[in-house]
């Protein structure tokens, strides 16, 4: 294979190496059995620039770009991400695969991310990966608008301050305020009244908290 394409800007290179934590967290999420491979278009016959789990097809960083991804090129002039495909690695492995186009600021693909989950795998083993370990559930607050996200985490924390019989009733507000900092509630505008509002103290008394924690961490 040939170079297919003019060298890339450092604006390119950046947009790519963007996508190094996007490699990382699926395969985090996922698990080893699903490979990630981060391909750059500026030198096919060494395209692979970032890979997770390579160990399931036995590629790695400096592999070339598949036959099939550039097939899947041709499609991408107006889709961004292909149809789910099936293949077979060497050894006979089936995969399900997926390529999606990475575009720079004029809209040029410059790379792909292609995700092969190895459907050779036992189900056991594949589905260990999304078996949660004990006590590992954290709450997470799926809200409709950023009001309600605010809503319902001041509450939450209330709900869960005001049970804790290991503090005061003179210390609850304070607790409650701390808690919602560590939860970085106090990042959303106007974050401020409302705790003040459902807590019943002013505003100078959630900054007087707030100060206290952040002198605290110093």
């Amino acid at each position: 294979m040939t170079q297919k394409f003019t060298p890339f800007s450092d604006e390119d290179h950046a947009i790519l190496a963007s996508y190094f934590p996007i490699v990382d967290g699926i395969a985090a999420l996922i698990g080893e059995h699903c490979e990630i491979v981060l391909h750059s278009l500026e030198f096919l016959e060494h395209s692979a620039i970032y890979i997770a789990n390579g160990h399931n097809t036995n590629r790695k960083i400096g592999s070339p770009i598949t036959d099939r991804a550039l097939k899947s090129l041709h499609h991408m002039a107006t889709d961004s991400v292909s149809k789910p495909y099936f293949t077979k690695a060497k050894g006979g492995v089936l995969m399900k695969s997926i390529s999606i186009a990475i575009r720079n600021g004029k809209q040029h693909v410059i790379g792909l991310l292609c995700i092969n989950i190895n459907l050779e795998v036992p189900t056991s083993q594949f589905l260990s990966s999304f078996i949660m370990p004990q006590d590992e559930a954290a709450e997470v607050t799926f809200a409709s608008s950023v009001e309600d996200l605010v809503a319902q985490t001041i509450q939450t924390t209330i709900d869960d301050v005001m049970a804790d019989r290991s503090i005061s009733n003179n210390n609850k507000n304070r607790q409650i305020v701390i808690s919602l900092f560590e939860k970085g509630i106090f990042d959303i505008k106007d974050a401020i009244n409302q705790v003040a509002e459902k807590l019943d103290i002013s505003r100078h008394t959630v900054y007087l908290y707030i100060r206290q924690i952040k002198q605290d961490s110093e």
